[in-house]
């Protein structure tokens, strides 16, 4: 593994790409926001927004994909409140128990910006049976909620007439990956590889019906073109940790007093259920780099930890999924926990994991070691 020389990040980060001086595109492209123009991008969010205000009369003229997150606390209050505009906001539930956190802040959202939210709360006998199919076969357990999270506000986007729709950031650009080109257009956004697309046949072969994953497909493209779905990330300098501050001095609640999760490097990013977190840690087994590993190199673009501070967290947190994570996903999943270790057993890459003599996997080529080197 090659680490960028800048923040964390290995190049096993799936689509990621390093300079001839080993720094990593994230990087690079953090830095290149001190060339961009941002009151010129602002005043083209400013067009944007005017070419649909009020589009439906006195009704919703723009549509967010929200979590309830301090993201989503940022993009509602930008639209609406600096921007005048009138949104419609769409969620989806993944189904598990929710942190107390959680359960406040979609709450908040709605009732501290005045807004609307139509939730999706999935067929859980179906999310049931695609989480195993997809964690057995792929290692990706929420396969079935990550991919309505990107179709089904295109779809509500058509039925209310909100061909605006917004999402937060341009996750390839801003932290590295394929399709990471800088554009305001999110039309493309589903290619990410976060929940790319799986065949109807191997679904409906997992044992649900087919209309019981109607809502997975995307819709046609000349339905697409009838939208203009946008990232929040290209009109402002995104900054999780700003927009995290912003959030709670609106009411948002991170994990403080509730649950320091021992895979993670902070208490306010996907606060919302503790299952849901067994699908972004799978990213440690295949690629050797987990949530940890996400926030610290954030936290040295943004000049909040230095590369020797992050490197001793990532050693201490990014293995360790954390046990509350694991029993939730089990009891959902009605998984043995001895089952759901053989199961992630399964996905450790051996290229990049060996395993030591009290049978544990350890990296081979870990950040600390070439770091002393």
């Amino acid at each position: 593994m090659r680490y960028c020389t800048k923040c964390v990040m290995p190049d096993t980060r799936p689509g990621i790409t390093f300079n001839s001086e080993g720094v990593c595109s994230a990087c690079i492209n953090y830095e290149n926001r001190k060339n961009v123009d941002w009151e010129a991008r602002f005043r083209e969010f400013e067009q944007l927004c005017d070419k649909y205000r009020g589009m439906n009369g006195g009704g919703y003229d723009c549509a967010v994909a929200v979590s309830g997150g301090k993201d989503s606390h940022y993009q509602v209050h930008m639209l609406k409140e600096v921007m005048g505009m009138h949104p419609i906001l769409f969620s989806v539930e993944d189904n598990f128990p929710m942190t107390e956190a959680g359960r406040h802040n979609l709450q908040n959202l709605s009732e501290e910006f005045k807004c609307t939210i139509i939730s999706c709360k999935p067929n859980i006998s179906a999310q049931k049976k695609l989480m195993r199919a997809c964690f057995e076969k792929y290692g990706k357990p929420t396969w079935y909620i990550d991919r309505l999270i990107y179709t089904y506000p295109l779809h509500m986007a058509l039925k209310f007439n909100t061909p605006l729709l917004c999402y937060g950031e341009n996750v390839s650009y801003e932290y590295g990956g394929a399709y990471g080109e800088e554009t305001y257009s999110a039309k493309d956004q589903i290619l990410n590889g976060v929940a790319g697309d799986i065949a109807m046949e191997e679904l409906l072969a997992y044992g649900v019906e087919e209309d019981e994953i109607e809502l997975t497909k995307a819709p046609a493209a000349s339905e697409l073109d009838k939208l203009d779905p946008f990232y929040m990330s290209y009109f402002v300098p995104w900054n999780s940790y700003y927009n995290y501050n912003f959030a709670k001095s609106r009411g948002f609640h991170d994990l403080s007093h509730e649950w320091d999760r021992s895979h993670h490097a902070e208490n306010f990013d996907q606060v919302d259920s503790r299952a849901y977190l067994v699908h972004s840690w799978m990213k440690y087994p295949k690629f050797g780099h987990g949530s940890a590993t996400d926030y610290m190199a954030r936290f040295i673009r943004y000049g909040l930890a230095t590369r020797e501070e992050a490197i001793q967290i990532v050693k201490a947190r990014d293995a360790h999924l954390d046990s509350l994570s694991v029993r939730d996903f089990c009891n959902f999943c009605g998984y043995s926990e001895s089952e759901f270790w053989k199961i992630v057993d399964s996905f450790y890459n051996p290229d990049l994991f060996t395993k030591n003599e009290m049978g544990q996997w350890e990296l081979k080529d870990p950040i600390w070691k070439q770091n002393d080197a």
